[in-house]
């Protein structure tokens, strides 16, 4: 058939001469056609001018359209070859690929085991994580004011300030009911250090509520006396009201001062879990055990007068422990099942503060059936913790 001798420009001009055929029907109307009826519906009544327009177009474009399919033809034969060619070539690639993946997939447990063993968060804060900081921790009653729990954070522009300074303009920082505690700090007094008397004076305002019921008393005496005992080594409490010596409590009277107990350890820690939380608080008991051995032993039950659970993991199955140069070392099970998930993990964590109340200050364990829990290495000595339940108030 012979080449047509019009230009795509003539074409576009006639095209554009012709006479307008309105469609009237919805939109919508037509998309559902489209979307629903697979063949073309061609209207077989159209106007007279319409018809005639439509056969002169078709008589021009013929030529011009069949030569481009030819061309078009061509270049689709040319294209699938080369599809075919460079698909040969990734399929050679992908195997190459495939038997890469497989040798790494051999050579890279360790670093998938890392990265599974970072999805366990330890609790406690140890001595390679304070740098040039300082470690402060806050003693808070729990939301029914049974039993207090410990909070550590680390300071890290403490200067040439006081512990005692610093630990109390942090303590409006503290966000006891978002972690799930009784909303406690900042105290309602003047915290002062005596370093001549080796004491902390505590001065009250006369407005005080310390007073005003044994719960809020008893809170605020052993909140003091545990405040001190685990920042510092001060032994003593002076007590003052509107600067004057005395405080006033119903239980206890008026009180000039109070002694610090020296003894604060030999506690066994348990899990505390607040309202709605399924991440455990590491709690000191408020019962003191002779040894170590004893202490274990209450790691076991749960205490459901204080709100405290057991936090020594079924997996965790110990059978011996001797202590030697303040190192623990413990044996398990043959049988021990030791998972490395995060409930394991902190109760790791729990039986190392536990043992750092009675001296401790590494843990060896023998014949573990893992060799990590979480980013504890059991195949080396591990030092306790310095702080229980880090958190970040800063």
């Amino acid at each position: 058939m012979r080449k047509s001798e019009w230009s795509d420009k003539q074409l576009e001009e006639l095209i554009r001469q012709m006479p307008k055929i309105q469609d009237h029907r919805d939109p919508r109307d037509i998309y559902q056609n489209l979307s629903i009826k697979k063949r073309k519906l061609i209207p077989w009544i159209l106007p007279g001018i319409a018809t005639a327009a439509a056969m002169l177009l078709f008589l021009i474009l013929v030529p011009n359209l069949m030569d481009r399919t030819n061309n078009s033809f061509n270049e689709a034969q040319e294209k699938k070859s080369l599809e075919q060619t460079t698909a040969k070539k990734d399929a050679g690639i992908a195997m190459d690929k495939e038997e890469a993946t497989s040798k790494e997939g051999v050579n890279s447990g360790t670093k998938e085991v890392k990265l599974l063993r970072t999805e366990s968060v330890k609790s406690a804060i140890y001595d390679d994580e304070v740098g040039n900081g300082k470690v402060l921790t806050y003693w808070i009653p729990d939301q029914q004011a049974q039993i207090l729990i410990p909070v550590s954070t680390i300071v890290s522009d403490a200067g040439n300030k006081s512990w005692l300074t610093v630990f109390e303009e942090k303590m409006a920082s503290l966000k006891e009911e978002e972690w799930g505690l009784s909303d406690f700090y900042p105290l309602n007094a003047k915290l002062e250090l005596d370093k001549n008397n080796n004491s902390v004076i505590v001065d009250v305002p006369s407005n005080h509520l310390y007073g005003q019921g044994s719960t809020n008393e008893t809170s605020f005496i052993n909140v003091l006396q545990k405040d001190i005992a685990s920042n510092s080594n001060l032994r003593k409490i002076k007590f003052k009201t509107n600067g004057e010596p005395g405080i006033e409590l119903g239980n206890y009277g008026s009180m000039q001062e109070q002694n610090i107990e020296s003894d604060q350890k030999k506690h066994a820690f348990l899990f505390y879990y607040p309202v709605g939380s399924k991440l455990p608080y590491l709690t000191p008991t408020n019962t003191i055990y002779k040894d170590f051995g004893t202490a274990l032993e209450a790691m076991k039950a749960d205490q459901p007068e204080n709100g405290l659970k057991s936090s020594l993991s079924p997996s965790l199955q110990i059978y011996d422990v001797t202590i030697s140069d303040k190192t623990l070392s413990l044996s398990l099970k043959d049988d021990s099942t030791l998972k490395d998930n995060q409930l394991t993990l902190y109760s790791f964590e729990a039986l190392m503060l536990t043992a750092k109340e009675f001296g401790v200050e590494k843990i060896i364990v023998k014949n573990s059936p893992l060799t990590h829990i979480g980013p504890f290495d059991l195949s080396k000595e591990n030092k306790v913790p310095i702080a229980p339940n880090l958190r970040n108030i800063q």
